[in-house]
């Protein structure tokens, strides 16, 4: 792992190159995220590096967090923590990743929770296709998802078995993601095509390259 920063998506725009073909990409608020905490073998049991992101009011953060942050010598408390491991370069508390350690053409992997579809039917959470012909007498069958169980054995419904559920809403990583710009000013990366979840989601930036 060489480069690691958090974000936050803000939506998606278009980008033109010189040449005129139009990307679609997603722009992400990313950075600065001051490094919290260092934990290591001998103290923690595993080696990591805790970073934090997005300042927050000091009424928000309650005394123990207040005093991690003082801890690491910060001034404000930060509403998002999140540790990564196998760093491969060494790293300071209260030093910063920043969107410029990025450079055009990066490969990345995102990390965010996916947006939530609520309670789904298997139509639209497994693809079924449904069961009967609308035009032989069934009216409200075309997306059931027909018999479920057996018969006298083993007279039950198998465990995981495709029903319908909770649909979305869960952790998804998306590699080999190409950052098409970088905006040091304003702290934006442009990401060529969709990342996970809706806006405002937190996302996890990585870069594999050495």
């Amino acid at each position: 792992m060489n480069k690691i920063i958090l974000g936050k998506k803000l939506g998606m725009t278009s980008l033109y190159t010189p040449a005129g073909v139009h990307i679609p990409c997603t722009v992400v608020l990313a950075g600065p995220c001051p490094v919290v905490q260092i934990k290591t073998l001998e103290n923690d049991g595993y080696s990591a590096v805790q970073i934090g992101f997005e300042e927050i009011p000091d009424r928000k953060a309650n005394k123990p967090s207040k005093g991690h942050f003082q801890k690491a010598g910060l001034k404000t408390a930060l509403r998002h923590l999140k540790e990564f491991r196998d760093l491969a370069k060494e790293v300071q508390i209260g030093e910063e990743f920043k969107v410029d350690q990025f450079v055009i053409g990066d490969k990345v992997k995102i990390s965010g929770t996916g947006k939530g579809k609520g309670f789904q039917g298997v139509v639209k959470r497994h693809h079924f296709g449904g069961v009967g012909m609308s035009t032989h007498g069934q009216s409200d069958r075309q997306r059931h998802p027909g018999s479920i169980g057996s018969s006298s054995y083993p007279s039950r419904v198998f465990k995981g078995l495709k029903m319908a559920g909770r649909m979305g809403g869960k952790r998804i990583s998306i590699r080999n993601l190409e950052i098409v710009d970088v905006i040091p000013e304003q702290n934006l990366l442009l990401i060529k095509g969709n990342v996970p979840g809706p806006k405002e989601t937190l996302l996890e930036i990585v870069s594999f390259r050495k």
